[in-house]
């Protein structure tokens, strides 16, 4: 796919990776529908910065994980700009208790309802959008705790493998329309949600990462830029982590 004037829709994309992503796409010359749950300034900012590079960029509120605000946020988008080529499935939250005997209910609901359930939501409502202009782009925002458990708890860690089995699964049935469905699972990257862990955990994830850093937002969207120019990549999990498994 060329890049060039097609539209991305990436989700969660008011700061951190998401942010990162609307950013390079812009560079590569994408129209940017930036959605957002909470900050619209925020979220206005990084349409702002995307639309420097020439391009329309446009914010759109909406929690993934419901369905009536995810439908009347895909049509805002069509109506603005003709369609949707590349969802980037980034919009996702970090779990507060760790251990499966401090974990209550509601927050193993939360993490599921918005990191697994959202994408699904989203990517029930753009598929049928990517049909019709011939083709697509579909990416995941997995984890490495998606493959191998990570430390921030298994509520967490089940959502980004979720996330897998779909890329999988869709990546087979979606073929026949010539969209691709591919993830990237990224180690601990330099976000909020990782400014916000306890100093302890974030230690322990350091030291399980071989070139003992954290990822930057840039690095993940230089593999979904990877993503939507290779035609010949579905049903692919793309590791971006330091050499997480090198250890």
């Amino acid at each position: 796919m060329d890049p060039r004037d097609k539209v991305a829709l990436i989700t969660g994309a008011s700061r951190g990776i998401g942010k990162a992503i609307a950013i390079r796409l812009a560079r590569e010359g994408m129209h940017i529908a930036i959605n957002y749950v909470k900050n619209k300034e925020l979220a206005e900012k990084v349409a702002e910065l995307a639309s420097s590079y020439g391009v329309r960029a446009k914010a759109y509120k909406a929690d993934v994980s419901k369905p009536s605000e995810v439908r009347a946020m895909v049509k805002s988008i069509i109506d603005d700009f003709g369609g949707i080529d590349v969802l980037v499935s980034n919009a996702g939250i970090m779990a507060k208790h760790h251990s499966i005997l401090d974990i209550p209910l509601e927050e193993w609901e939360d993490i599921l309802r918005v990191n697994l359930t959202g994408a699904f939501i989203v990517t029930r409502e753009v598929v049928p959008v990517m049909i019709k202009r011939g083709g697509g782009k579909i990416i995941y925002m997995s984890s490495v705790a998606g493959k191998s458990g990570g430390t921030v708890g298994p509520h967490y860690a089940a959502s980004k493998a979720g996330l897998i089995g779909m890329t999988f699964s869709l990546a087979q049935e979606l073929l026949k329309y010539n969209i691709t469905v591919n993830a990237i699972a990224p180690g601990p990257i330099e976000t909020e949600l990782i400014a916000n862990l306890p100093q302890e955990i974030k230690e322990k994830i350091i030291q399980k990462v071989p070139m003992r850093r954290f990822g930057k937002p840039e690095e993940v969207a230089e593999a979904v830029v990877f993503l939507i120019k290779c035609d010949y990549v579905t049903g692919e999990v793309i590791d971006v982590n330091g050499g997480y498994y090198m250890d």
